[in-house]
């Protein structure tokens, strides 16, 4: 849900012309059940739905979406809430009223200064490092959606669209802002720090490697039967070595 500029000059989706009586032909029981289904779309929508892919997914027709968002429109505004459903670039979306403007943009202003989260925090460094990059390659890195995320970031103002893909589609790529940098203090992304310094050192590697490998791997793994180290022994061992060195993580010493 967000704020938007409404549109005719302030008039509501309610305002439009009503439907024939021909094309109308209400059904209650339809009603009834397509209703809520139809808010629940546009509630977790991150943008406008077009009518006919409303359509499709409520198995209802064109011209019966337009009906319902008009009528839910209608509703909104005469029970006074704090949010309508608006038809914004050809599709319908909820968005917060005008009268709110001042208590949304107000949320979103003290949003800004809370901390982010440590997905935020991942996906902004991978953007970092690895931008231009769209959203379906920083998902496929992260394993997860990171929708959510990026919109967080996009309106914190931390990273912002720099360009389209060239390949099939042509996915929007993002790439991070000179807020990011004046926020970490860096005059380019050059001097980001080099992420081979966050490479751990390799006996930490190999032991963290049998550690998270299968029980048989583990006991058919030729290291681990030829040296008879148990991987715990192992980073006990590299953890002064990658300490003295400033290399890899501090990784705690295991009783």
């Amino acid at each position: 849900m967000s704020h938007h500029e409404p549109l005719s000059h302030g008039e509501p989706v309610g305002h439009d012309e009503p439907l024939s009586q021909v094309e109308r032909r209400p059904d209650d029981n339809l009603t009834n059940e397509v209703r809520p289904a139809l808010e629940a779309v546009l509630m977790v929508a991150d943008r406008p739905v077009e009518p006919g892919l409303l359509a499709q997914l409520l198995e209802i027709s064109a011209v019966r979406v337009e009906e319902l968002c008009r009528d839910l429109s209608r509703e909104d505004e005469a029970d006074g809430r704090g949010f309508t459903i608006s038809k914004v670039a050809g599709g319908y979306r909820f968005q917060s009223t005008v009268a709110q403007a001042p208590y949304v943009e107000r949320f979103v202003l003290e949003g800004q200064s809370a901390r982010l989260s440590a997905a935020a925090m991942e996906t902004l460094a991978i953007v970092a490092y690895k931008q231009p990059m769209s959203r379906a390659q920083i998902g496929a890195i992260r394993g997860v959606n990171v929708d959510g995320v990026m919109r967080s970031l996009l309106t914190r103002g931390y990273v912002d669209e720099v360009g389209r893909d060239a390949g099939p589609g042509q996915a929007v790529l993002y790439g991070t802002t000179p807020l990011f940098l004046e926020r970490l203090g860096l005059d380019s992304t050059d001097d980001l720090p080099p992420l081979g310094s966050f490479v751990p050192d390799p006996n930490i590697v190999e032991a963290l490697e049998q550690g998270l490998g299968t029980h048989e791997d583990r006991a058919t793994s030729r290291d681990a039967v030829t040296k008879g180290l148990d991987p715990a022994e192992v980073l006990a061992q590299a953890q002064p070595g990658a300490e003295q060195s400033g290399v890899g993580p501090s990784l705690p010493n295991q009783a």
